[in-house]
């Protein structure tokens, strides 16, 4: 490294300002080819004079100096969650963390920004505009991003690691987003100008859509004032309950517990995947929308082939509203929602299915609030759900026309 910085700082010397002899002067050292948009840029272009520059330009360790001098800035995307993680580093901390303070380094370091060229190309000599292939690099598995070519995470079980491999995982195969079945990319809504603020798109859905009253649930005021419209248009999600790390400390026998997501002297696993309707709640704006666990978290801890401590220990039980990005123009009946109590995580006891206590969590029910949180808004008010849940005229009016209108599209498409 110290060679190249030099050679580069030896080459910069003889920059003209055409640009052309000081790229000549580096290639004679530096067997490279500039390729892309860039490829008549001089390397003082990007390199310029720092040394900590001239050796990797695009890093966000210097808010991508080389970068920034054209695209003015762009460097504030690494103060943004993208590049900080900030938000996962808390949640390690406050977590884990109390056990083993290393945690986030080992299992957490892989994704996320560090460079223009994790998006942009990753040799840095050949620039391209970022590609939806970039986003799934970090956005994949669990996180929101592949669910929108209708990919679904699998079971940890190397049993389940079947069929093909897309983005680096395994997948099921699921509906896709309308959007990117129209061949809409990530960009189209996340722009770079949105990025750099901080915000998470460049467009609502009602920059391109309008509402049409013809719809039943469109013409109910609670359901346009009170939700997200992707709380309705989201087919489904991703959604996993009860998240494992085993910790093996001298332990042979952690090659007893096979799984894919083994990481160094971690095993992950989960207690349950689900793909659908995602479970409603408020989110920070105040309107109802999706939300799942991120996470509930147990941890335990086997030394010397034995565990240390209790095992299982519930570390976390929180939930996050989200966007899922599976949106269809249909959605569920009227009772996907209203007096569905298990949907607002409100499960009644005789409905359980899953016996979590005799499996040795501490949680009654993953659908039952008690105990759980949801980090960036709030679960229903009961109020609210109970008022929701009337079965009023209007309801039924609603409810019957919805059904109707079903009925009747199923007799024309068989008609044919």
């Amino acid at each position: 490294m110290r060679l190249m910085i030099s050679c580069i700082a030896a080459c910069l010397l003889f920059i003209n300002p055409a640009g052309g002899a000081a790229g000549k002067n580096c290639t004679s050292c530096h067997q490279v080819v500039l390729k892309g948009i860039h490829a008549a840029l001089s390397c003082a272009s990007c390199h310029r004079e720092k040394p900590d520059v001239i050796a990797d330009p695009a890093s966000g360790k210097h808010h991508a100096a080389g970068c920034v001098g054209c695209h003015q800035g762009y460097g504030a995307l690494f103060d943004h969650a993208m590049a900080t993680r900030s938000r996962e580093k808390l949640f390690v901390q406050r977590t884990i963390g109390n056990s083993d303070s290393g945690f986030f380094g080992k299992n957490c370091g892989s994704c996320h920004l560090k460079s223009c060229t994790d998006c942009h190309g990753g040799k840095g000599h050949n620039i391209v505009k970022a590609a939806d292939k970039s986003c799934m690099a970090c956005h994949k598995g669990y996180y929101v991003g592949m669910e929108y070519y209708g990919m679904a995470p699998r079971e940890d079980s190397s049993r389940y690691q079947r069929g093909k491999a897309a983005f680096g995982e395994k997948s099921l195969k699921m509906l896709p987003d309308v959007h990117a079945e129209a061949g809409m990319t990530c960009g189209a809504c996340h722009s770079m100008k949105s990025l750099v603020t901080g915000a998470k798109s460049s467009r609502k859905c009602v920059d391109c859509h309008q509402a049409q009253k013809t719809v039943v649930e469109h013409r109910i005021k609670a359901h346009m004032e009170k939700l997200e419209c992707y709380a309705c248009h989201s087919a489904w999600a991703a959604q996993e309950y009860g998240t494992f790390y085993l910790r093996f400390i001298n332990s042979p026998v952690q090659r007893e517990f096979e799984a894919v997501k083994n990481r160094g002297e971690y095993v992950k696993s989960s207690y349950l995947k689900k793909q659908d309707a995602p479970p409603l709640g408020v989110n920070a704006a105040g309107r109802v929308s999706p939300i799942r666990p991120e996470f509930i978290f147990y941890g335990t801890t086997v030394k010397n082939n034995r565990p240390e401590g209790k095992e299982s220990r519930l570390l976390a039980a929180e939930w996050k509203a989200f966007f899922p990005h599976t949106i269809r123009r249909g959605t569920l009946m009227c009772d996907g929602c209203h007096e569905n109590s298990r949907r607002f995580i409100m499960e009644k006891k005789e409905d359980r299915i899953y016996n979590l206590p005799a499996d040795g969590m501490t949680l009654p029910s993953f659908w039952e609030r008690t105990g759980q949180k949801v980090v960036n808004g709030d679960f229903l008010p009961r109020e609210r759900y109970l008022r929701m849940s009337k079965k009023t005229p209007a309801y039924w009016r609603g409810y019957l026309e919805k059904w109707q209108k079903l009925v009747n599209r199923v007799d024309g498409s068989s008609s044919h």
